[in-house]
């Protein structure tokens, strides 16, 4: 796996168009989610809602740049949730293509990391339960059932899962 570079997303129609085109190659993901038409992502809708999710306290949307400045996957991150306090992954997604590459591993390390490096004792995320592979992929990582419970946003089932930190 080559180096990521991680930038904040400024909203640039370049991003956004970029962005689309990271989502559209996930189509099994939306399926499961529901957030969007796999087939048909509207661009005004995804700018409207990362901005959304970017005003948040302490939310940040990272864009993952390859060497070259492709756009490899995104991550969001919030530094304390709402409910616990803690930091969580709100979301990491690879371009479709790049998937079983090392690109996803990469950008869940660069956040244990991060948040390790910050002398954050855990880190936390959802998982929907209807996404077996995205629960496989972070039990691999080491990562651990700790709840179950509706996401905030849309009510869907989740597991939620914790991986302890160490500085």
């Amino acid at each position: 796996m080559s180096t990521l570079f991680l930038s904040p997303m400024r909203f640039s129609p370049r991003e956004v168009t970029e962005v689309v085109d990271l989502y559209a190659s996930n189509p099994e993901y939306w399926r499961a989610a529901g957030e969007y038409d796999a087939g048909s992502i509207p661009a005004d809708r995804v700018e409207a809602d990362l901005r959304a999710e970017a005003a948040a306290e302490g939310a940040e949307i990272l864009l993952a740049r390859d060497p070259q400045g492709r756009l490899n996957g995104m991550l969001s991150l919030l530094d304390r949730h709402p409910v616990d306090g803690l930091p969580w992954i709100g979301l990491l997604m690879i371009h479709g293509d790049l998937h079983g590459r090392g690109v996803g591993g990469t950008l869940a390390g660069m956040a244990e990391q991060r948040f390790s490096h910050e002398g954050r004792e855990g880190l936390r995320l959802a998982v929907l339960e209807s996404n077996a592979p995205a629960l496989r992929f972070w039990e691999s990582r080491g990562w651990r059932e700790c709840d179950r419970r509706p996401d905030i946003a849309h009510g869907r089932p989740c597991i939620v899962l914790h991986k302890a930190l160490s500085a």
